[in-house]
This record gives C-alpha cells, sequence and structure tokens, in this order.
C-alpha cells in the first residue's frame, strides 16, 4: 500500500520531489549544526548539547603577597653599557647582581634551596652559587624608592661576551632578597631570581628576561609565567602580585602597588578591569586558561569551552583571577 502510494506521488504529483528535497535539507542542517556529534564549533551546537559538555576542571588557586617585582629597560643596555634595573618591594631589599654566572652553578644553587638551604639572604646566595660568576655588585633597595639602578661589568676585567651559543653562563642573573631579619617572616616568599639576556658583540638579541623564579620559605620553587589576553590588549606579564596554587601551579606574576601595600585574597588585577569576556562581550574578564594561560574568558562562558577561543588549544584546567561570589548567584539564578 506504501510503495502504491508513493508510486502515485511519483507519477501524479511534485509532492514527492518536495519531499525528498525538504529531507536533505534538513539532514544537511542537522549536521552542520552537529546534532549527529560532529566536531563542529560549539558556538554552532545547541543550547542543549553544550550543557552536555565535560566541564573544565578548576585549579584551586591561593594568593600570596609577593614582596619582589623586577622590571628592566628592553631599549638599551649592552655587556659594555650595563643594563638599567628597576625593582619593586613592599619592604626594604637587597638587589644582588651576578654577572656571568654559570648555568649549572645557579642551578644546583636552586636545588639547594629545595634540598634544605634556604636562599633567605644575599651572603647565603653568593655561597650557593660557589664564586661560579664574573662580577657581583649590591644594591640597597628602600621600599619608598622607586629608583633604576645601573649595574654594568667592570671595564678592567675586558668582558664583551659570553662566548658562542649554546653558553655556559646566563649574562646576568638577578637576585632580591629581604634586607631586615625581622621582616623576613612575614612573607612566605623570601627570594626573587631573574635570568637577564644582555646583548652582547657575539649575540645581539635585544635585553630581556628569560626566567623568573620565587623562592619559599618551606624550600618550594616557583616558575612565573606571564598571562596573555586577547591581541587588542597588552599582556599580564610583571604587572601584580603572585598567585600560587596549593596543587602546584605556577604563580602569575605581580607588582607590588603604588603605596606598598598587601593585597587581598579578593582583590582584583588591574589589568582585566574593564575588559571583557571575548565571547558574550558582556561580563568582565575572570578566567584563565591551561596550559595556554590566556586571560580572556568570563566565568559564565568557560563551561561551554573545550577549546581556547584565542588559540584553539585543548583546555585542561582553569582558574579564577578574582573571587566574585555575587556574580555566581546572579548565573545561577539565571
Amino acid at each position: 500500500m506504501a510503495a502504491e502510494f508513493l508510486v502515485m506521488l511519483y507519477e501524479y504529483s511534485p509532492l514527492f520531489y518536495i519531499a525528498v528535497i525538504a529531507v536533505c535539507f534538513i539532514i544537511t542542517v542537522a549536521v552542520v549544526l552537529g546534532w549527529f556529534g560532529f566536531d563542529v564549533p560549539v558556538i554552532l551546537r545547541s543550547s542543549d548539547e553544550t550543557e552536555s559538555l565535560t566541564a573544565v576542571s578548576e585549579r584551586k588557586m591561593v594568593q600570596v603577597t609577593n614582596p619582589f617585582a623586577l622590571e628592566m629597560d628592553s631599549t638599551a643596555g649592552t655587556v659594555t653599557e650595563g643594563v638599567s634595573l628597576q625593582p619593586y618591594c613592599l619592604e626594604d631589599c637587597v638587589l644582588s647582581c651576578f654577572w656571568g654566572c654559570g648555568v649549572q652553578a645557579l642551578q644546583a644553587a636552586l636545588q639547594s634551596h629545595q634540598h634544605g638551604l634556604r636562599l633567605r639572604t644575599p651572603e647565603l646566595f653568593q655561597e650557593a652559587l660557589e664564586l661560579s660568576y664574573l662580577h657581583h655588585q649590591s644594591f640597597n633597595i628602600h621600599k619608598e624608592e622607586k629608583e633604576e639602578y645601573v649595574t654594568q661589568m667592570p671595564p678592567d676585567l675586558g668582558v664583551t661576551d659570553f662566548g658562542l651559543l649554546p653558553r655556559d653562563r646566563y649574562p646576568l642573573v638577578a637576585v632580591l632578597t629581604l634586607a631586615n631579619p625581622e621582616t623576613r617572616d612575614n612573607y612566605n616568599i623570601v627570594a626573587s631570581v631573574t635570568v637577564l639576556h644582555v646583548p652582547d658583540d657575539k649575540y645581539r638579541l635585544s635585553a630581556r628576561i628569560l626566567f623568573q623564579y620565587l623562592l619559599t620559605a618551606q624550600g618550594n620553587l616557583y616558575d612565573l609565567k606571564p598571562l596573555f589576553m586577547s591581541a587588542d590588549n597588552s599582556n599580564l606579564s610583571g604587572t601584580t602580585e603572585p598567585s600560587i596554587s596549593t596543587q602546584g601551579a605556577e604563580p602569575q606574576p605581580k607588582r607590588p602597588g603604588e603605596k606598598g601595600q598587601e593585597s587581598e585574597s579578593e582583590g582584583e588585577w588591574p589589568d582585566t578591569q574593564g575588559r571583557d569576556c571575548v565571547v558574550c562581550q558582556n561580563a568582565p574578564i575572570n578566567r584563565v586558561l591551561l596550559p595556554c594561560r590566556h586571560a580572556c574568558v568570563c566565568d559564565g562562558c568557560v563551561c561551554h569551552f573545550q577549546h581556547c577561543p584565542i588559540c584553539r588549544a585543548f583546555v585542561l584546567e582553569s582558574f579564577a583571577l578574582a573571587n566574585q561570589p555575587a556574580r555566581d548567584e546572579d548565573l545561577a539564578e539565571d
């Protein structure tokens, strides 16, 4: 009976052709929208399917006060002319500059801090390097001072370069430690180690920071990593105080406040204020995606993505820049 009906439609009516075209159109639309599980952008899928995506796990972070921050003038500076360093400290500090520091010696010193020798003072750090450097220079930094310090190799040493690549010495290692013993117990972070590249006759790459480490009183070593904003915004590297994860996440660098005040755990990152989520363009940015470290989405949009909207890297974890309980309650009500 059904076959006779189809034959009759085929012979006497254009409805058969209309039905076939309609079915093909519906199947094509379903495939494009991802209703059959095809890997298409999440923003094209239905709301029911986005809710079924596996939520990105959240890494618990604990924000602590970093009494140290260091910047350098990348527009100028060579081994012979020296470089200009700008420290920011919440307390009186000592800036120790080690020119031509041995790579193996620095790694051994950092490992010794993890294995029991706490490098709290400039003297302990200098001893841990075992004189594996070409020149040492120190500066006393007062917490209320905002001036630059120029460090350079003495001309009488006759050092104009550190050899061809690969090198066994870092051009410059800058170490910040607290100057007063009574203030060292007030901070969990006891030292900041910054490895810098300085151009010379053999390698003319512009001056820049290569690595930054934070040493804690418990013997932990944290590698500072920058956060990145979307293309029309600057990154967050070296701007505010660090946040350190209790689960081993890398802390993100932050600069101490202009008045030297400590940052509260509920405080906001100043570089993200006034910047909207790249997805909804409605809520402020408050989530950092790992491992790509792009800060680009809000609390409401982070659960709808398995790939970073900026670089398309797979998202393993995320963490919040600031606690926003009020906003979370509003999202829950919606």
